[in-house]
């Protein structure tokens, strides 16, 4: 006979497991769901590169010695301040260095916000620790001047010579970043409250994605405001005005949406031998043979000497020799359509090196084998 306790920890514990398989489902479920906002953007809603010339000042002797450029820009320094500098003087010594600034502005930033700004050095500005960079505008692709920028650098590199001439460097002394060093003027026009209709974008192209993201929007607002256009572009429409948009677009970018499958894909990197596979890969019935080839070259040279009195001369007689080992052949046969987990495990029991992985691959797309798509980097 069971005891109550007994049966107590027997309900107890098959409890726990169908709670721990509904759990390990949803799970499962969030994991492949995505929210809109995560695949895309909505059009003409991004940053804006900006980008300036300015001077860095207070270096340790590790700036521009005779850039003109440095030249130039200390001038026009001096000259805001109704200092003019006699002709022929040159301001520009190695306390002080030339440099482009570079920022970007995001989407419905407003005059007043500060934008991190990277500062990096034009000439022969060993080093920019300790520098602050002068009062400069930011300019944007229309040259329009969209933020100004100053302050003091934060530079992680560093770099130290020595008086023979020897001297050592930890990462890139020459660039150094500047939180908040950069304050908005002006605004930059989205015109999305004025335009016919909201486009959103896929990051990835993808019809199948931009279907189910239509399906989803219309099956939310409970219409057909959306339209896929084509593999990237979904086309929403919506009232005018921005406070009406707004409140459509936070409601779209929150929607859950399963995306499709990725398509089989092998990335080969044939600079590093770096090979990825995705989990759509598969293999086909196949049989594939792989064997290797060794060519080792010895050297073995010989010092000759001449016979006493012949007038001869030391020589050293070459002697090479050349060995070939053609080891023994491996085959593997690939009788089903196989997984990525089997993929690798074949792999892995082969112990291939990364150029003869990418061989086999190539064959077996060649073969018919493989359907996924080969993408050389």
């Amino acid at each position: 006979m069971t005891r109550p306790s007994n049966i107590a920890q027997l309900s107890r514990l098959l409890t726990f497991l169908i709670m721990l398989a509904f759990a390990t489902v949803i799970a499962t479920q969030s994991a492949q769901a995505e929210r809109i906002k995560d695949l895309g953007n909505f059009a003409g809603l991004r940053t804006n590169q900006l980008v300036g010339y300015g001077v860095v000042v207070g270096l340790a002797g590790t700036g521009d010695d005779s850039l003109e450029y440095a030249t130039i820009g200390l001038k026009g320094v001096t000259n805001r301040f109704g200092l003019a500098l006699p002709p022929g003087v040159n301001p520009a010594s190695k306390n002080a260095a030339a440099v482009l600034v570079t920022a970007e502005m995001p989407a419905f930033a407003k005059p007043g916000q500060r934008l991190d700004v990277t500062v990096s050095a034009i000439g022969k500005a060993k080093s920019l620790r300790g520098g602050t960079l002068i009062l400069m505008p930011l300019f944007g692709a229309d040259q329009e001047i969209y933020a100004m920028a100053q302050g003091n650098l934060a530079v992680g590199g560093l770099g130290v010579s020595a008086a023979d001439g020897s001297q050592t460097t930890i990462n890139i002394p020459s660039v150094g970043r500047i939180a908040g060093g950069a304050s908005i003027e002006r605004t930059v026009a989205t015109g999305f409250e004025s335009q016919p209709y909201l486009a959103f974008n896929l990051t990835d192209a993808d019809l199948s994605t931009s279907l189910l993201v239509a399906d989803a929007i219309n099956s939310a607002m409970g219409s057909q405001q959306a339209i896929a256009t084509d593999a990237v572009t979904i086309r929403i429409a919506a009232p005018l005005g921005a406070q009406e948009r707004v409140m459509l677009m936070g409601k779209i970018e929150n929607l859950i949406v399963q995306p499709a499958n990725a398509a089989a894909r092998i990335i080969i990197n044939a600079r590093t031998g770096t090979v990825v596979i995705n989990g759509a890969v598969r293999l086909g019935p196949a049989a594939v043979s792989h064997g290797k080839l060794t060519v080792r070259v010895e050297e073995a040279p010989r010092v000759v000497q001449p016979a006493p009195f012949s007038r001869g001369q030391t020589a050293t007689e070459q002697d090479s020799n050349i060995i070939i080992d053609e080891g023994k052949s491996s085959a593997f046969e690939i009788g089903r359509r196989a997984s990525l987990a089997e993929i690798v495990e074949t792999i892995n029991s082969l112990g291939v090196a990364p150029s003869d992985l990418t061989a086999i691959l190539e064959g077996l797309k060649q073969a018919g084998a493989l359907t996924a798509e080969l993408i050389i980097i």
